[in-house]
């Protein structure tokens, strides 16, 4: 299908087969690239006005696509190009409007291809591997990536990280908030073998962890695909899916693929299947099209799975079939009957569309907290395309831009900026993200209340928990140091 060529960075990335990149004419349908985003920010070349790639040029460029293909094109701002000396600058002063009521939250941004098709394959980033989460006085540790330098120095989830010591000594977390030290202060610049020393905290323990910034690629499983045992029935099925990207369907060595999970619970008969999102901010269109295959090919074969729609001013594209997706019965696809959906407010764009397209033929409920909103996703432009004579090593500039929002195959949509709960189609039964709890343990707050949902068939009732549940309390009060708002397919500034 055509619509293999397009991607949701659901973030982040909120698209099928990853393939080229390309033009972004006005008039023909886009080619974008989908990917998990980039580190945004502005990719603009340095020399000047001259030239097929300076910034005159760019901001053209800017302006052809955004006119024609921007989701909510009639509502941008009226500006003035030459008052504007880089692309990006342009760009979100184009879409102030849009940025400011919160539809366009940092999902539409200048980048370069490099940088795109390597976030793309991977999600690779230079880091410690792990992922952190703040209250207004102490910040944890929620995941660690098994391919990362931290989880080799025996980093672990649910430690508490206490003091940092960046080469001059420990300083406590409130000694760094009180004098003001950036992320970049605390935590490094983002180049290979930057050390740090955590000291963390985990059972009333301290210990010290000494750890070097590498090159790596989070697996997109985070855990090995797991059976739960139960009496009498069937095991449940449990995955851990990280982000969508490429390394889903084709994993380095040593970590699991979608093809091995279906294979595992098909051999085992599951029809009971927890998928837990919780920290999933989208990406790749492609691998949730073979996603949803995987689950639902047999239940809802050649039944529309989701539809791209662009803006008003392409009909014909809305209405070409070829730009849906299709259920497609794969050589692994297997038929659970019930999904729980393990979700946060971290939880976006392909994601959630995952949820929505399969809702209308599985039995479908989330746990946890509701989903962050994000129904839109983002094409990719390369401005060398466009440019008769320019090669892309003259050029490597793109344009990530929100230019189509998904729905169903019922046409439903109607969750961007108010979450799939918001909508009033789910059933959410609310838990607490167990941070003290390991992924996939029976008794994490989340999964046991989607066992206990499978076991009765209604949510468990509402209990006071003694828990710290610090992904709630961050929205309330954070350090000034640590970024509050998780931003789905843009680097995720609680990803180190």
């Amino acid at each position: 299908m055509r619509i293999k060529n397009w991607t949701l960075v659901i973030a982040i990335l909120s698209a099928l087969a990853a393939c080229s990149g390309g033009g972004g004419g006005d008039t023909s349908p886009p080619p974008p690239v989908a990917g998990v985003g980039g580190a945004g920010g502005d990719s603009s070349d340095d020399s000047g006005d001259d030239g097929a790639c300076g910034v005159s040029a760019q901001i053209d460029f800017v302006e052809g696509v955004t006119d024609s293909w921007y989701l909510w094109y009639d509502e941008m701002a009226s500006v003035t190009k030459a008052e504007y000396d880089s692309a990006q600058a342009y760009l979100e002063a184009r879409l102030q409007p849009l940025i400011d009521d919160g539809r366009d939250r940092g999902f539409s941004y200048m980048t370069t291809i490099t940088e795109d098709e390597t976030s793309i394959s991977s999600g690779a980033y230079v880091g410690f591997g792990f992922r952190s989460t703040s209250t207004a006085d102490q910040l944890f540790i929620i995941d660690v990536f098994e391919s990362g330098p931290a989880y080799a120095a025996g980093m672990r989830r649910g430690m508490e990280l206490i003091a940092v010591d960046a080469g001059s000594g420990f300083e406590t977390l409130d000694e760094l908030s009180a004098r003001g030290a950036t992320s970049e202060d605390i935590f490094g610049p983002g180049n290979v073998g930057v050390e740090r020393t955590f000291r963390v905290r985990q059972n009333g323990e301290d210990a010290d962890i000494l750890v070097a910034k590498e090159e790596l690629a989070p697996p997109a499983l985070a855990t090995a695909p797991a059976l739960i045992d139960r009496e009498g029935l069937t095991p449940v099925g449990y995955l851990h899916m990280r982000q969508f990207i490429d390394a889903a369907l084709e994993p380095a060595g040593g970590f699991s693929s979608l093809t091995d999970l279906a294979k595992l619970f098909s051999e085992n008969g599951v029809t009971d299947l927890v998928i837990d999102l919780r920290y999933n901010g989208g990406g790749l269109l492609s691998v949730a099209d073979t996603m949803m295959d995987l689950l639902a090919g047999i239940t809802a074969r050649g039944q529309a799975s989701f539809k791209i729609q662009v803006n008003n001013q392409h009909p014909e594209f809305n209405d070409d079939r070829d730009n849906w997706g299709l259920f497609d019965e794969l050589p692994d696809t297997f038929s659970p009957i019930r999904i729980a959906f393990i979700t946060s407010g971290s939880t976006a764009s392909a994601s959630e569309l995952i949820i929505n397209g399969l809702d209308p033929h599985l039995e479908v409920i989330m746990v946890g907290s509701d989903t962050f909103g994000k129904q839109v996703g983002q094409g990719r432009w390369d401005m060398h395309s466009s440019v008769e004579g320019l090669e892309r090593e003259d050029c490597d500039v793109a344009l990530r831009l929100t230019a189509f929002e998904i729905v169903n195959g019922e046409n439903q949509g109607g969750y961007h900026q108010v979450g799939l709960d918001g909508t009033g189609r789910f059933t959410l039964c609310e838990a607490d993200d167990d941070i003290f709890t390991a992924f996939g343990d029976p008794a994490e707050a989340s999964l046991a209340t989607a066992l206990d949902w499978f076991a009765t068939g209604a949510c468990p009732a509402a209990a006071a928990s003694s828990r710290l549940t610090p992904m709630a309390a961050q929205r309330r009060d954070e350090p000034a140091w640590l970024p509050a708002e998780y931003i789905p397919e843009r680097f995720d500034g609680n990803v180190r």
